[in-house]
């Protein structure tokens, strides 16, 4: 499967902001992945997918739900992406959030 840094470029920080934090960890520079131009999907296309609710409980973890879901943990970020929830401190047990079906869809909305 795809992941969620597939078709991102890598680049090389070495900003002096940084200077500092570099010289304490005798390093010259810091790669970084560059920030994703993620869309959303359009609304049709939303409406054509699969959903399945769940209902956020103690303990979750977007890559649990991916792996049950999905078959492969390494697409958590699909459900993050899709609730607009970036991490799992952005949700509250007894929140409900969806999940969209079928990933092989869900791959090609995304472009991949």
């Amino acid at each position: 499967m795809t992941s969620r840094y597939s078709k991102r470029e890598i680049k090389i920080n070495f900003n002096e902001k940084y200077s500092q934090f570099l010289r304490k960890r005798n390093v010259n520079f810091i790669s970084q992945y560059t920030t994703p131009n993620q869309k959303y999907p359009e609304l049709e296309d939303v409406y054509n997918l699969t959903r399945i609710t769940y209902v956020w409980k103690l303990g979750d973890r977007f890559y649990k739900l991916a792996a049950e879901h999905y078959g492969d943990p390494a697409l958590w970020w699909i459900i993050a992406w899709y609730n607009n929830m970036p991490t799992e401190a952005h949700v509250k047990v007894g929140w409900v959030i969806t999940i969209p079906h079928p990933i092989e869809e869900i791959l090609q909305l995304w472009g991949e």
